[in-house]
């Protein structure tokens, strides 16, 4: 049996009496060489503090629910492993810049509402196809690294432009609407264009890349804004569709 010790950030805002952020330290417990720190936190949840609130939901790295600061970055609980942190304490945190909820759980509904502001389906203005609209493998390649975005929102979280513009897309959004520009299936060219061509959209980026060291997947948000940029002026230019 191994113990490692995890220090939280508690608030609930909603407290009246207790409203501030606080710190509060637990030991867990386990066995093995396994621990991730999401089963850290149930341990806790469970056995030591029902307050204790979190999100989760698949547990494979996969729905991003589970996205926190955790030891100084951004991180999916479920996908660390305490060991690989190396670390006596384990120090978890909420997403910052964020309105908080409770714990570690941040509202996600302004990041979801600009997330379904860019269109984020395929568009097709043509009639359906009497069969299934094949790709290449060099088209497929195109899409492969904006669809494995898991809306996590840690790119969101870290991004600067973001905290100082409150109408700003944001990194995930826009990495997404890249996702659909470059599918060749796609045919919304100019429908989608003014959502994301303006200076609440891909010219409130300013190049920090905050976004490419916070996302968990290891994912290029800002390479997909700048294809985004040089897509809008040789429309501009050539009047190009895509």
């Amino acid at each position: 049996m191994s113990d490692i010790k995890f220090r939280l950030k508690r608030q609930d805002p909603r407290d009246k009496e207790n409203p501030e952020a606080h710190w509060e330290e637990y030991t867990v417990k386990y066995e093995g060489e396994n621990l991730t720190v999401l089963e850290g936190l149930f341990y806790i949840q469970e056995s030591l503090d029902p307050s204790l609130s979190f999100r989760y939901g698949c547990g494979q790295s996969i729905c991003g629910s589970c996205a926190m600061y955790i030891n100084g970055a951004y991180r999916l609980a479920c996908q660390t492993n305490v060991k690989h942190l190396a670390a006596d304490v384990i120090t978890v945190a909420p997403m910052p810049h964020l309105p908080l909820i409770k714990d570690m759980i941040v509202d996600m509904d302004d990041f979801f509402a600009k997330y379904e502001q860019i269109k984020p389906w395929l568009i097709r203005n043509s009639p359906d196809p009497e069969k299934e609209l094949i790709q290449s493998a060099k088209d497929a390649k195109k899409i492969e690294m904006p669809s494995d975005c898991i809306l996590c929102g840690s790119c969101y979280s870290s991004c600067p432009s973001a905290w100082g513009e409150e109408n700003y897309l944001g990194p995930a959004a826009l990495l997404k609407a890249y996702r659909f520009e470059v599918d060749t299936r796609d045919e919304a060219g100019r429908e989608r264009m003014p959502d994301w061509d303006n200076e609440r959209g891909v010219y409130r980026c300013h190049t920090i890349m905050n976004c490419v060291e916070a996302c968990p997947k290891e994912l290029n948000p800002t390479e997909g804004i700048e294809w985004l940029k040089r897509a809008a002026v040789r429309r501009k230019v050539f009047r190009r569709a895509k």
